[in-house]
Protein backbone atom coordinates (compact mmCIF):
# COMPACT_ATOMS: atom_id res chain seq x y z
CA UNK A 1 0.00 0.00 0.00
CA UNK A 2 1.23 3.49 -1.17
CA UNK A 3 0.07 6.81 0.46
CA UNK A 4 1.41 10.10 0.05
CA UNK A 5 1.31 12.42 2.47
CA UNK A 6 0.28 15.22 0.21
CA UNK A 7 -0.88 14.92 -3.08
CA UNK A 8 0.82 16.80 -6.71
CA UNK A 9 -3.30 17.98 -7.15
CA UNK A 10 -3.44 19.57 -3.68
CA UNK A 11 -0.18 21.70 -3.64
CA UNK A 12 -0.66 23.02 -7.37
CA UNK A 13 -2.88 26.43 -6.59
CA UNK A 14 -1.02 26.89 -3.03
CA UNK A 15 2.24 27.65 -4.30
CA UNK A 16 0.98 30.14 -6.81
CA UNK A 17 -1.02 31.86 -4.52
CA UNK A 18 1.43 32.34 -1.70
CA UNK A 19 2.50 36.39 -1.28
CA UNK A 20 5.68 37.90 -1.38
CA UNK A 21 6.01 39.01 2.45
CA UNK A 22 5.03 35.08 3.40
CA UNK A 23 7.84 34.12 1.32
CA UNK A 24 10.56 36.56 2.75
CA UNK A 25 9.79 34.87 6.13
CA UNK A 26 10.63 31.32 4.88
CA UNK A 27 14.41 30.05 6.17
CA UNK A 28 14.82 28.57 3.21
CA UNK A 29 14.17 31.61 0.47
CA UNK A 30 16.71 33.85 -0.37
CA UNK A 31 17.36 37.13 -2.48
CA UNK A 32 19.89 35.98 -5.21
CA UNK A 33 21.03 39.03 -7.66
CA UNK A 34 20.50 39.08 -11.14
CA UNK A 35 22.46 36.71 -13.30
CA UNK A 36 23.92 38.20 -16.89
CA UNK A 37 22.45 36.87 -19.76
CA UNK A 38 24.45 35.24 -22.39
CA UNK A 39 23.69 33.93 -25.81
CA UNK A 40 25.06 30.99 -27.68
CA UNK A 41 25.61 29.99 -31.21
CA UNK A 42 23.43 27.17 -31.16
CA UNK A 43 20.58 29.74 -30.76
CA UNK A 44 19.51 28.66 -27.70
CA UNK A 45 18.75 31.39 -24.31
CA UNK A 46 19.88 29.69 -21.07
CA UNK A 47 21.46 31.09 -18.16
CA UNK A 48 25.34 30.33 -17.06
CA UNK A 49 25.40 26.67 -15.32
CA UNK A 50 26.20 26.44 -11.54
CA UNK A 51 27.67 23.54 -10.41
CA UNK A 52 24.82 22.00 -8.32
CA UNK A 53 24.82 18.57 -6.62
CA UNK A 54 21.37 16.50 -7.82
CA UNK A 55 20.67 13.58 -6.27
CA UNK A 56 19.20 11.28 -7.60
CA UNK A 57 15.37 10.32 -7.06
CA UNK A 58 16.27 6.41 -6.28
CA UNK A 59 19.02 7.70 -3.76
CA UNK A 60 16.60 9.41 -1.77
CA UNK A 61 16.16 7.08 1.43
CA UNK A 62 14.87 10.19 3.40
CA UNK A 63 11.39 10.12 2.15
CA UNK A 64 10.52 6.24 2.39
CA UNK A 65 9.94 5.21 5.69
CA UNK A 66 9.04 1.43 6.42
CA UNK A 67 6.23 1.33 8.79
CA UNK A 68 6.27 -2.50 10.21
CA UNK A 69 2.73 -4.43 10.84
CA UNK A 70 1.85 -8.48 11.65
CA UNK A 71 2.10 -10.08 8.23
CA UNK A 72 4.38 -7.30 5.86
CA UNK A 73 6.04 -4.13 5.92
CA UNK A 74 3.97 -0.87 4.83
CA UNK A 75 6.01 1.47 2.70
CA UNK A 76 4.76 4.76 3.18
CA UNK A 77 6.50 7.48 0.95
CA UNK A 78 6.41 10.99 3.18
CA UNK A 79 7.30 14.13 1.18
CA UNK A 80 8.66 16.82 3.18
CA UNK A 81 6.26 19.82 2.60
CA UNK A 82 9.50 22.27 1.27
CA UNK A 83 9.78 19.86 -1.80
CA UNK A 84 6.74 21.87 -3.60
CA UNK A 85 7.08 25.16 -1.12
CA UNK A 86 10.64 25.34 -2.31
CA UNK A 87 9.52 26.61 -6.20
CA UNK A 88 9.03 30.48 -5.53
CA UNK A 89 9.47 34.07 -6.85
CA UNK A 90 12.54 35.48 -7.16
CA UNK A 91 11.27 39.11 -6.37
CA UNK A 92 15.16 40.28 -6.81
CA UNK A 93 15.34 39.41 -10.93
CA UNK A 94 13.98 41.54 -13.48
CA UNK A 95 11.33 40.49 -15.78
CA UNK A 96 12.97 38.17 -17.96
CA UNK A 97 13.39 39.22 -21.54
CA UNK A 98 14.10 36.83 -24.61
CA UNK A 99 15.43 38.04 -27.59
CA UNK A 100 12.83 38.69 -30.48
CA UNK A 101 15.20 36.55 -32.99
CA UNK A 102 14.48 32.94 -30.84
CA UNK A 103 10.83 33.91 -30.70
CA UNK A 104 9.97 33.03 -27.20
CA UNK A 105 6.97 33.62 -25.45
CA UNK A 106 7.33 33.61 -21.55
CA UNK A 107 4.36 34.65 -19.99
CA UNK A 108 1.48 34.37 -22.55
CA UNK A 109 -1.43 36.14 -20.42
CA UNK A 110 -4.94 33.51 -20.87
CA UNK A 111 -7.11 35.69 -18.70
CA UNK A 112 -7.19 39.23 -17.05
CA UNK A 113 -5.89 37.74 -13.53
CA UNK A 114 -3.31 35.76 -14.74
CA UNK A 115 0.18 35.94 -12.98
CA UNK A 116 3.32 35.65 -14.54
CA UNK A 117 4.96 32.67 -14.08
CA UNK A 118 7.55 31.39 -12.52
CA UNK A 119 10.88 29.95 -13.10
CA UNK A 120 13.95 28.53 -11.21
CA UNK A 121 17.53 28.99 -11.42
CA UNK A 122 19.65 27.51 -14.12
CA UNK A 123 16.94 26.99 -16.93
CA UNK A 124 17.40 26.72 -20.39
CA UNK A 125 14.23 27.31 -22.90
CA UNK A 126 15.27 26.74 -26.47
CA UNK A 127 13.72 28.71 -29.68
CA UNK A 128 9.77 29.19 -30.19
CA UNK A 129 8.61 27.84 -27.30
CA UNK A 130 5.94 29.61 -25.20
CA UNK A 131 4.74 29.42 -21.62
CA UNK A 132 1.69 30.78 -20.51
CA UNK A 133 0.90 32.35 -16.99
CA UNK A 134 0.04 30.75 -14.02
CA UNK A 135 2.79 28.28 -14.43
CA UNK A 136 5.80 27.34 -11.46
CA UNK A 137 8.74 25.45 -12.50
CA UNK A 138 11.65 24.64 -10.33
CA UNK A 139 15.05 24.73 -11.15
CA UNK A 140 17.31 23.10 -13.74
CA UNK A 141 14.66 22.67 -16.49
CA UNK A 142 15.32 22.22 -20.53
CA UNK A 143 13.26 22.56 -22.70
CA UNK A 144 13.69 21.77 -26.73
CA UNK A 145 12.39 23.53 -29.70
CA UNK A 146 8.82 24.24 -30.20
CA UNK A 147 7.64 23.36 -26.66
CA UNK A 148 4.18 24.83 -25.14
CA UNK A 149 3.59 24.61 -21.80
CA UNK A 150 -0.34 25.98 -20.82
CA UNK A 151 -1.87 27.82 -17.63
CA UNK A 152 -2.16 26.49 -13.97
CA UNK A 153 1.00 23.80 -14.67
CA UNK A 154 3.20 22.92 -11.54
CA UNK A 155 7.01 21.32 -12.55
CA UNK A 156 9.44 20.53 -10.04
CA UNK A 157 13.17 20.36 -10.20
CA UNK A 158 15.37 18.63 -13.00
CA UNK A 159 12.59 18.64 -15.39
CA UNK A 160 13.23 18.09 -19.30
CA UNK A 161 11.08 18.81 -21.82
CA UNK A 162 11.82 17.56 -25.55
CA UNK A 163 10.84 19.02 -28.64
CA UNK A 164 7.70 19.85 -30.24
CA UNK A 165 5.93 18.47 -26.81
CA UNK A 166 2.62 19.78 -25.87
CA UNK A 167 1.68 20.28 -22.09
CA UNK A 168 -2.01 21.28 -21.53
CA UNK A 169 -3.50 23.47 -18.58
CA UNK A 170 -3.89 22.03 -15.21
CA UNK A 171 -0.79 19.51 -15.15
CA UNK A 172 1.31 18.90 -12.42
CA UNK A 173 4.72 17.15 -12.78
CA UNK A 174 7.40 15.70 -10.35
CA UNK A 175 10.97 15.83 -9.80
CA UNK A 176 13.66 14.28 -12.11
CA UNK A 177 11.43 13.82 -14.75
CA UNK A 178 12.28 13.43 -18.13
CA UNK A 179 9.61 13.95 -21.25
CA UNK A 180 11.18 13.24 -24.66
CA UNK A 181 9.75 14.84 -28.11
CA UNK A 182 6.50 14.99 -30.08
CA UNK A 183 4.41 14.07 -25.98
CA UNK A 184 1.28 15.13 -25.99
CA UNK A 185 -0.08 15.77 -22.07
CA UNK A 186 -3.78 16.69 -21.58
CA UNK A 187 -5.45 18.52 -19.02
CA UNK A 188 -5.52 17.02 -15.38
CA UNK A 189 -2.90 14.58 -15.56
CA UNK A 190 -0.55 14.24 -13.28
CA UNK A 191 3.30 12.56 -13.40
CA UNK A 192 4.64 12.31 -10.12
CA UNK A 193 8.80 12.21 -9.59
CA UNK A 194 11.82 9.85 -11.54
CA UNK A 195 9.35 8.99 -14.39
CA UNK A 196 10.46 8.59 -18.17
CA UNK A 197 8.08 9.49 -20.79
CA UNK A 198 9.35 8.12 -24.43
CA UNK A 199 8.48 10.00 -27.56
CA UNK A 200 5.34 10.04 -29.53
CA UNK A 201 3.43 9.11 -26.48
CA UNK A 202 -0.06 10.11 -26.28
CA UNK A 203 -2.35 10.55 -23.34
CA UNK A 204 -5.95 11.41 -23.69
CA UNK A 205 -8.69 12.60 -21.11
CA UNK A 206 -11.76 12.54 -22.78
CA UNK A 207 -13.24 8.98 -22.42
CA UNK A 208 -16.31 9.80 -25.56
CA UNK A 209 -14.91 12.52 -27.17
CA UNK A 210 -17.03 14.97 -28.37
CA UNK A 211 -20.26 12.99 -28.03
CA UNK A 212 -21.44 13.38 -24.07
CA UNK A 213 -20.78 15.47 -21.41
CA UNK A 214 -17.88 13.70 -19.72
CA UNK A 215 -15.20 14.67 -16.76
CA UNK A 216 -12.01 15.21 -18.17
CA UNK A 217 -9.95 12.62 -16.71
CA UNK A 218 -6.02 12.63 -17.56
CA UNK A 219 -3.77 9.74 -16.71
CA UNK A 220 -1.48 9.32 -13.19
CA UNK A 221 1.95 8.45 -13.64
CA UNK A 222 2.58 7.17 -10.58
CA UNK A 223 6.85 7.61 -9.27
CA UNK A 224 9.21 5.60 -11.20
CA UNK A 225 7.24 4.62 -13.97
CA UNK A 226 8.67 3.99 -17.74
CA UNK A 227 6.73 4.75 -20.54
CA UNK A 228 8.14 3.78 -23.98
CA UNK A 229 7.83 5.85 -27.54
CA UNK A 230 4.62 5.72 -29.51
CA UNK A 231 2.13 4.32 -26.89
CA UNK A 232 -1.41 5.47 -26.43
CA UNK A 233 -3.30 5.40 -23.47
CA UNK A 234 -7.00 5.60 -22.79
CA UNK A 235 -8.12 8.45 -20.31
CA UNK A 236 -8.28 8.38 -16.87
CA UNK A 237 -5.77 5.36 -16.70
CA UNK A 238 -2.86 4.75 -13.80
CA UNK A 239 0.65 3.46 -14.59
CA UNK A 240 1.66 2.41 -11.08
CA UNK A 241 4.77 2.84 -9.56
CA UNK A 242 7.89 1.03 -11.13
CA UNK A 243 6.14 0.16 -13.96
CA UNK A 244 6.95 -0.23 -17.65
CA UNK A 245 4.50 0.06 -20.74
CA UNK A 246 6.27 -1.21 -23.99
CA UNK A 247 6.91 0.86 -26.86
CA UNK A 248 3.84 0.68 -29.06
CA UNK A 249 1.34 -0.04 -26.85
CA UNK A 250 -2.40 0.71 -26.37
CA UNK A 251 -3.29 0.96 -22.76
CA UNK A 252 -7.00 0.70 -22.30
CA UNK A 253 -7.11 -0.23 -17.86
CA UNK A 254 -4.95 0.72 -15.51
CA UNK A 255 -1.27 -0.92 -14.59
CA UNK A 256 -0.34 -2.21 -11.23
CA UNK A 257 2.65 -0.92 -9.35
CA UNK A 258 6.11 -3.11 -10.95
CA UNK A 259 4.27 -4.74 -13.95
CA UNK A 260 4.64 -4.36 -17.69
CA UNK A 261 1.88 -3.31 -20.63
CA UNK A 262 2.92 -4.44 -23.86
CA UNK A 263 0.87 -5.20 -26.79
CA UNK A 264 -2.05 -3.51 -28.53
CA UNK A 265 -4.56 -3.91 -26.68
CA UNK A 266 -1.48 -4.11 -23.57
CA UNK A 267 -1.30 -7.38 -21.62
CA UNK A 268 -0.38 -6.95 -17.85
CA UNK A 269 1.97 -9.05 -16.89
CA UNK A 270 4.51 -9.32 -13.72
CA UNK A 271 7.50 -7.13 -14.05
CA UNK A 272 10.80 -9.44 -14.10
CA UNK A 273 12.92 -8.96 -11.46
CA UNK A 274 15.94 -7.52 -13.09
CA UNK A 275 13.88 -4.58 -14.25
CA UNK A 276 12.47 -3.97 -10.93
CA UNK A 277 15.15 -0.76 -10.35
CA UNK A 278 14.92 3.16 -10.53
CA UNK A 279 15.02 4.93 -13.31
CA UNK A 280 18.85 6.35 -13.72
CA UNK A 281 18.92 9.71 -15.86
Amino acid sequence: MVRFSQTLDDRQARNREKPTEQLRENPYYSRQEPRPVQMRDDRLYSQPPRPVNVEPAYQRQDNIYRQPSQEIDEIIYERPVIERESIKPDVSKPELKFPENQNIQFGVEYSPNSKPPVIGKNYTIRSNSIIYNDVVIGDNFRTGHNVVIRENTNIGDDVLIGTNTVIEGDVIIGNDVSIQSNVYIPTNSVIEDNVFIGPCACFTNDKYPVRINYELQGPKIRRGASIGGNTTFLSNVEIGEGSIVAAGAIVIHSVPPFYLAIGTPARIKPLPDHLKVPNRF
